[in-house]
């Protein structure tokens, strides 16, 4: 059992789709098949966490309502697909989706992600994370509001400590990321609204220059693989 946690940040979709003079979102769902490779070979890399920003909440609000509702459709597919995928049980796969997609996301789709959720809870080899309607801001801001409600209804002075803040986060309950794999930036490598700041303070990126859809399973076994033949410090 690889023992580690690797999120990854799928970017490049649209120019992937641009440069092969196709609509921009067309390659959310080429990006969407891509990802169904990388988990079959996660699977038989026997990777422990793999999580997807699959869409940051600007992602969802703030582009063409056609590529948005073009990416309610790849979800809603892809979550159906998922629900009966027989794969997930057999490998013991336990899958979440993290951040405000009750929000946004069609009611059908929500019920559906809510069934999958509660189809796999019990499971304990694989933990497979979506972030959907995500921004690593929204979650811290999000946390300190708890904490202050919860301090200004105790009637106790609380001690605000990392056991505190972990469970008043969204990603509270997953291990810290050792790995950020972030595809299409390897000129332009940055991070993004805050993702996981709190479980990212000592994570190693990779950055790639192929975009996400033509992320290979052995593109991503190979970023793997130069991770884990690193030094890691650790402030050490």
């Amino acid at each position: 059992m690889l023992n580690i946690h690797v999120a990854l940040i799928p970017d490049g979709n649209r120019r992937w789709a641009r440069e092969r003079k196709l609509l921009p979102w067309i390659g959310h769902q080429e990006g969407a098949k891509a990802f169904g490779k990388i988990l079959e070979k996660a699977f038989k890399m026997e990777l422990k966490y793999l999580t997807l920003w699959a869409a940051s909440w600007d992602n969802l609000t703030k582009r063409p309502k056609k590529e948005v509702n073009f990416l309610f459709k790849v979800f809603g597919e892809n979550f159906k697909k998922a629900l009966n995928d027989k794969k997930l049980e057999e490998n013991e796969v336990r899958v979440n989706v993290l951040g405000e997609w009750r929000k946004i996301l069609p009611k059908e789709t929500q019920k559906t992600i809510e069934k999958l959720i509660d189809k796999t809870k019990n499971n304990q080899k694989f933990f497979l994370t979506f972030l959907i309607g995500y921004n690593g801001d929204k979650e811290m801001i999000d946390c300190i509001n708890k904490i202050a409600d919860l301090a200004y209804n105790s009637k106790t002075r609380i001690k605000v400590d990392e056991n505190l803040i972990s469970k008043n986060l969204w990603t509270g309950f997953l291990p810290p990321v050792d790995l950020i794999i972030r595809t299409g930036s390897e000129e332009d490598p940055h991070n993004s609204a805050g993702f996981m700041m709190w479980k990212t303070i000592y994570s190693q990126f990779y950055f790639t220059k192929t975009y996400f859809p033509a992320l290979t399973p052995h593109e991503f076994e190979k970023a793997i693989s130069n991770f884990l033949s690193r030094e890691r410090r650790i402030g050490k």
